[in-house]
């Protein structure tokens, strides 16, 4: 009788059990097999989709997901790219004969391998594998638009962007007309016509444009004609109502926040991480004949331009310093492999102001391991605020001359004077630099290491974020979003770590 109680007791607890876990199951499938409403569309970058959820009408800035362990890496990494009608990019590269009338300079040789231009051929080994290009330094946002297409975290689901790429080559457009002397009206049609067609995007209502961004491979003064003037240079897009509230990156950045600075394009497109290690270590390696060098002409009809005293001061320095000769018709500089080889060899590379505040020779020097000398601030450490140290100290020589009336520096003393130990210090910072200053080639993905463009994307995405976070707390997102800031390149602000 006991034994029959017991069998079934066990029966009851057996069968109890499987039914406890009938349950447990059909509570699990149902949780696993739920979903949310909508999709999501996804550039095939990802493989595993993630859900879409509209953004709540009382809340529509919400704050940018946090990436706990295994979730998708790239929540608030998402890039929404603007599909422009072809006349605003990709009618420019097709007609690139009339790109630059009134000049020599044909563009089209230099829009080959997606902005890369022709192959060089290394017949020196100076430069030691075969991603070295005959880069235009004008032609960033070529190159930039063709690595964004390659960008891990592209959507075409405009509700899940962290910010939205234009791909609008504002560069290419106003070098039709710079130097052909058109109207003011032909040179802002495009970006009349540009803003028109961006406003009228379901996009634009979220932040206003404030989440918009795009890219040019010219200086920042370009697109900013305060006037009406026909004389007057450049077109007025940077002060046009919509573009005020987008954020530009350019070679070189003007005294408004809406404007940063990104290097420019070195002829370096490495494929792979090897690739950049390997050229580091050679840089490490190099020995350097030259003290100092300078790449460039005078500028006679610059007001305050020391370019002359640097070149008379090379040239009395005999063995100390070697000088590029690129005054207009020289043809020197435009070899990197014959810049590329003197850099190489020199401990210092002087870096005065250009044409304008900067000049490509500060990231060719970064890229031979030469140690940049600046003169004013506003040729690096007013501009390249993502990609260079807030301390300039740690990899650059600072001499400001203020006016070239009060110079009376010898160059030659003065970099002599430098310890050693420091000479070394220096250039382990400025070699570190390398992968911060050169733009991958589009077709690769680097794994390990961030790339100029990798950081100029970062930035973007910090910068939104905070204009979302100001959002959320009820603030007004148009203070100080594009504000001068005369001070930006004045000399007093950099004299204190120097």
């Amino acid at each position: 009788m006991t034994g029959k109680l017991c069998n079934q007791q066990l029966g009851c607890v057996i069968l109890l059990s499987f039914v406890l876990c009938l349950v447990l199951l059909c509570f699990d499938y149902s949780a696993l097999t739920g979903s949310n409403n909508g999709d999501t569309s996804l550039v095939n970058n990802y493989v595993n989709p993630i859900s879409t959820q509209s953004s709540n009408s009382s809340d529509p800035i919400s704050p940018l997901p946090h990436n706990p362990p295994d979730s998708d890496p790239c929540l608030g990494r998402y890039i929404y790219v603007h599909n422009l009608p072809t006349r605003f990019n990709e009618a420019l590269l097709q007609n690139c004969h009339l790109l630059t009338p009134g000049t020599e300079k044909n563009m089209c040789p230099y829009l080959s391998n997606l902005g890369l231009g022709p192959r060089i051929q290394n017949h020196e080994m100076v430069l030691l594998n075969d991603s070295w290009y005959l880069t235009n330094q004008f032609l960033l946002e070529v190159i930039f638009h063709n690595k964004m297409k390659n960008y891990k975290c592209l959507t075409t689901d405009s509700s899940l962007a962290s910010a939205i790429y234009v791909p609008f080559y504002a560069g290419l457009d106003i070098s039709r007309y710079l130097f052909a002397g058109a109207s003011t009206s032909l040179r802002d049609s495009s970006a009349i016509d540009l803003l028109k067609w961006v406003r009228e995007g379901e996009e634009w209502k979220k932040m206003w444009g404030r989440d918009h961004f795009f890219v040019v491979g010219r200086i920042s003064w370009d697109f900013r004609r305060q006037t009406d003037n026909e004389s007057d240079w450049g077109s007025k897009f940077r002060f046009l109502p919509e573009s005020n509230n987008m954020t530009m990156l350019s070679i070189e950045a003007s005294s408004w926040n809406n404007d940063f600075a990104v290097p420019y394009p070195t002829c370096f497109h490495p494929s792979s991480e090897g690739e950049i290690i390997q050229w580091q270590d050679k840089m490490r390696r190099q020995k350097r004949r030259y003290l100092f060098s300078f790449a460039g002409g005078p500028r006679p009809d610059l007001q305050g331009s020391i370019r002359g005293k640097i070149i008379d001061q090379c040239l009395a320095s005999g063995s100390l310093c070697k000088l590029i000769d690129c005054n207009y018709g020289a043809t020197n500089c435009n070899n990197p492999v014959n810049v590329m080889k003197v850099f190489q060899s020199s401990v210092f590379c002087l870096q005065p102001q250009g044409d304008s505040y900067t000049r490509r020779s500060i990231f060719d020097a970064i890229l031979a391991g030469c140690i940049p000398v600046f003169f004013h601030p506003g040729t690096a450490y007013a501009q390249y605020l993502w990609h260079l140290p807030k301390n300039y100290t740690t990899y650059s020589l600072y001499l400001p001359v203020r006016d070239v009336k009060d110079w009376k520096m010898m160059i030659n003393e003065t970099l002599l004077g430098v310890p050693e130990d420091r000479v070394l210090a220096l250039r382990e910072e400025v070699v570190k630099l390398i992968p911060r200053v050169i733009y991958a080639d589009p077709k690769s993905k680097l794994e390990s290491v961030e790339d100029a463009f990798d950081l100029a994307v970062k930035g973007i995405l910090e910068r939104t974020e905070g204009i979302r976070r100001i959002i959320r707390e009820g603030k007004d997102p148009a203070i100080g979003f594009a504000d001068g800031e005369d001070f930006k390149y004045t000399f007093s602000t950099y004299e204190e770590q120097s």
